[in-house]
């Protein structure tokens, strides 16, 4: 059993967990969104897809689709809050080094700009790009986002998130064509949700300096 066939049979997975676990399920889903975006150390984690298979799943009665969704909001958010707290407090240690190249003063000083300016909408954004959206909240910390300003747009942004792939999977995971196909179409949400960052990072490079 490997990473990447979790990640193609995850509703086989979560059905296995479920009926294990029975109500538990709620706590381990809970723990998986809350460290995919709460700890920078695992944005690895199949947020996505396994938001869309816990909805298909939630369809056939295995969990209540309202309480999972709730539940789900409660975690990106906490994990969200955790992750901006961690960059606020080491931001200003790694940036305070005069002599640093790439941790420097000035560079936490248009990290502030940028998110006093932009920080809203990239929150809300990046919460559908995975990676990008562990560590948003981290940099969103790093620059002194206010916080009150941050609270609301990781609020709706994990409610557009959350309710966005678990409603989907709940209305259209168990319409035949799905059903039959789930690991392709699991690996297309994979690969819609990382192309839009591929771009940037290529667009990026491509920029004269």
């Amino acid at each position: 059993m490997d990473f990447l066939d979790i990640l193609l049979h995850l509703d086989k997975y979560l059905l296995i967990l479920t009926q294990h676990y029975g109500l538990w399920i709620y706590l381990i889903l809970f723990l998986i969104i809350f460290c995919e975006t709460g700890l920078v150390v695992a944005p690895f984690l199949p947020g996505d897809s396994m938001l869309f298979v816990a909805g298909t799943l939630a369809s056939t009665g295995a969990m209540d689709v309202n309480m999972l969704t709730g539940i789900l909001v409660t975690a990106a958010f906490s994990g969200d809050n955790t992750n901006y707290w961690i960059g606020r407090y080491v931001g200003p240690k790694v940036f305070s080094h005069e002599k640093s190249r790439f941790f420097n003063h000035e560079h936490l000083q248009r990290t502030h700009a940028f998110y006093e300016k932009h920080g809203g909408k990239t929150v809300v954004f990046c919460r559908f790009l995975p990676i990008i959206r562990t560590f948003a909240p981290f940099v969103a910390g790093v620059g002194s986002m206010g916080y009150r300003k941050f609270m609301l747009f990781s609020l709706a942004g994990g409610l557009s998130w959350i309710g966005f792939f678990v409603y989907c999977g709940y209305f259209f995971g168990n319409a035949p064509i799905v059903k039959e196909n789930l690991s392709a179409f699991i690996m297309v949400i994979i690969v819609m949700t990382i192309l839009p960052g591929a771009f940037g990072l290529i667009r990026q490079k491509l920029k004269p300096r």
